[in-house]
């Protein structure tokens, strides 16, 4: 079992940034992909990033390549994603989520662990 936990939402300017923090509960966080995703008021859960449990491969939705950035610190389990340049499509509830093993996928019904969400809202 796995619990996670997310932090640092919040309201911000277009061309901000914000750091979002998940953090893990369990000895067992390095043997978990992670990813975040996001839901935007009336639309569906979209992909936004993952990371493997190696740290030497991440992805990304082509809306967010070059702006967001996952990382994650095995020892503090905890994976982040450093957002910049906000625009105001970015606002969404964001979540992240575990999956058990080597994969990296996009697929949220592959995932097996989900956070409450954070809000993140992007002024214009």
């Amino acid at each position: 079992q796995v619990q996670l936990v997310e932090s640092g939402g919040g309201l911000v300017q277009a061309g901000g940034s914000l750091r979002l923090s998940c953090a893990a509960s369990g000895r067992t966080f390095s043997r978990y992909g992670m990813g975040w995703f996001r839901q935007a008021p009336g639309k569906e859960r979209e992909f936004v990033a993952a990371i493997n449990l190696n740290c030497d491969y991440t992805y990304y939705a082509d809306s967010v390549k070059g702006r967001f950035t996952i990382s994650r610190d095995n020892a503090k389990n905890t994976v982040y994603l450093q957002m910049n340049s906000l625009k105001p499509e970015d606002t969404a509830v964001y979540f992240c989520a575990a999956v058990r093993g080597l994969v990296v996928t996009t697929d949220s019904r592959r995932y097996d662990y989900w956070g409450q969400g954070t809000q993140v809202t992007v002024s214009s």
